[in-house]
């Protein structure tokens, strides 16, 4: 069984890379690409946190097939992207579908894969796949670490070249920085949230396996 979700990972990783790069080449393949797209488009949480999955799920191929149980280390990082990516899922799909972003040119089935495909998948993964340790209520800081420095890095980036990957985070909206805060804090505590759930379901003799 193992092994089964060993070539499960292999695939889920590289259809995310695939998607990654599929969307990076169509948007450059137009010409009109501005000279920052590179970091601007590895400068959005979708793509991040798609990328970490995608390196997660391939380390975690190998432990499949070498180790009946995966390292506790392992079992945290998975519950981080696990986490990150619930939140691009639900993020997406309820405040940005239909909306055009910043990135230029967007291919839909790319599109498709790292909204809404992906963060099902590694839903599901969590919940189904053998071998999982449980991991303690106080990891959740580990868990909302890294979108605390994203957001950090986000908000000084975007003030000093005037752009943010999502028009949320822009002070130049309606609402202006009123509006800001509040979509953060609601983001935050939503992200807060997800990290306690993957620790609860964590704990679930269901998911340990």
């Amino acid at each position: 069984m193992r092994a089964l979700f060993g070539v499960i990972r292999i695939i889920a990783g590289g259809v995310i890379i695939a998607a990654i790069v599929g969307q990076f080449v169509y948007t450059l393949s137009f010409g009109d690409a501005p000279d920052d797209f590179f970091v601007n488009f590895f400068s959005y949480f979708t793509i991040l946190s798609n990328a970490l999955s995608a390196i997660v799920l391939l380390v975690g191929a190998g432990y499949c097939f070498r180790l009946r149980r995966d390292p506790a280390w392992y079992n945290l990082v998975l519950g981080c992207v696990v986490t990150y990516m619930a939140t691009t899922g639900v993020v997406y799909n309820l405040l940005l579908r239909g909306i055009a972003l910043d990135q230029g040119h967007t291919l839909g089935w790319s599109n498709e894969v790292l909204h809404l495909i992906a963060p099902i998948y590694l839903v599901l993964v969590w919940i189904v796949t053998p071998g999982k340790s449980r991991l303690e209520w106080r990891q959740v800081w580990a868990i909302i670490a890294f979108p605390l420095v994203w957001t950090v890095y986000t908000m000084i980036r975007g003030s000093i070249v005037g752009w943010y990957p999502y028009p949320f985070l822009n002070p130049a909206q309606p609402g202006g920085w009123g509006a800001v805060v509040v979509y953060m804090i609601a983001i935050a505590g939503f992200i807060g949230l997800m990290g306690c759930a993957v620790i609860a379901l964590s704990r679930t003799r269901l998911i340990r396996g």
